[in-house]
């Protein structure tokens, strides 16, 4: 089997190949991963703070904050996989994905809560970091702009781009006068 195949397991490799992961999936999980980190230190100083911290805030925070970021994860590949397919089978695609996460992440809580290795408050909210992530994330979509310096995917300057176009523009309908 090719590495080209998303989501194909290889037998005599013993591997799972994700194929080519979009960069957009890339970028936008580790902004969630890195939202889900500060929320969670956030957590943590909060429980050692009020001296009720001890190991199995740390396992949970651990637990359901990469189960969290897995879910994002998964979701950002199901759109890659389905915005090249027919409407009715990416349709198909994205509501089986969303069944299957959320199983997943209802069985995170659910082992969250029943191990008694794991504390019940730590297992439970950094399920719901990437929410507040996406929430968050208009204030920071200008700082990505910034640190591209202008640049697009091919390394060109869009600024000298949009000039030209927008010249081009003018000049055509200062012909149709």
């Amino acid at each position: 089997m090719s590495a080209g195949k998303a989501g194909r397991y290889n037998r005599r490799a013993g591997k799972l190949y994700l194929g080519k992961v979009d960069r957009t999936v890339k970028r936008e999980t580790a902004y969630i991963c890195s939202f889900v980190v500060i929320l969670s230190l956030i957590l943590e100083s909060v429980f050692l703070i009020a001296g009720i911290w001890d190991y199995k805030v740390l396992l949970g925070n651990l637990f359901s904050g990469t189960f969290a970021t897995l879910n994002f994860f998964l979701l950002g590949l199901t759109v890659q996989k389905a915005v090249t397919r027919e409407e009715k089978k990416a349709s198909e695609l994205m509501n089986f994905s969303k069944r299957m996460r959320m199983l997943m992440l209802f069985a995170v809580a659910l082992i969250g809560v029943l191990l008694p290795c794991f504390n019940v408050i730590t297992a439970l909210v950094p399920l719901f970091f990437p929410r507040i992530a996406i929430i968050f994330r208009p204030f920071f979509k200008g700082l990505d702009k910034q640190a591209q310096e202008g640049k697009d995917q091919n390394g060109k300057e869009e600024g000298k781009v949009e000039e030209k176009e927008e010249g081009n523009e003018e000049e055509k309908e200062e012909g149709k006068e």
